[in-house]
């Protein structure tokens, strides 16, 4: 599914079964909320900090999910076309970032 699908479904599905969108700043609580959620997989998982038996069965696939559905909500309530917006950026860093990175000794393998 591209990103213009992504935002269209994501409209059908707010119509069809969450009555409207949140308000933005709601909305920007939830993106928070669930960003959270994948802080504390990624740093229980990945990280030093220890998985408690009742994280071990979080999907962080489905939470990061969580994170894209909130960013397409605040993204259709706002006007955004995402898809374009996000070919902007890639090709901002493309061009900022390439050889940035390349020269960067840290991280280097």
């Amino acid at each position: 599914m591209n990103i213009e699908d992504a935002q269209k479904a994501v409209d059908a599905w707010i119509q069809e079964h969450g009555v409207r969108y949140f308000d933005e700043l709601t909305n920007m609580a939830q993106l928070t909320e669930e960003v959270g959620e994948v802080a504390r997989i990624i740093a229980r998982r990945y990280g030093e900090q220890s998985e408690k038996e009742s994280d071990k069965q979080k999907d962080l696939g489905e939470e990061l999910a969580d994170v894209v559905f909130v960013v397409l909500c605040l993204a259709n309530q706002t006007g955004i076309d995402l898809g374009e917006a996000f070919a902007k950026k890639l090709q901002l860093k493309s061009e900022r970032d390439h050889d940035r990175h390349h020269n960067n000794s840290k991280i280097q393998s």
